[in-house]
């Protein structure tokens, strides 16, 4: 398979290999003897934690001050 760089220095992944990485939004870019190694890059569990406190609303003051809270006990 052929990937055309851009004159933007972009490449569109062909989508028989893009399939392959069902969720992957994100891919590690390196270069190893004089290759271009694309590694996909999953949200960490910390991502995970910090979208839902911030579906729920939850702001870092609030954790603030559940912390203090907590320590008060």
């Amino acid at each position: 398979m052929l990937a055309k760089k851009t004159s933007k220095n972009q490449i569109t992944l062909p989508k028989a290999i893009a399939s392959r990485f069902p969720g992957v939004d994100y891919f590690d870019v390196s270069e190893v003897d004089g290759r271009i190694v694309l590694a996909p890059v999953r949200p960490s569990r910390a991502d995970e934690v910090r979208d839902r406190l911030e579906r729920l609303g939850i702001t870092s003051d609030d954790v603030a001050d559940a912390v203090a809270w907590a320590r008060k006990r």
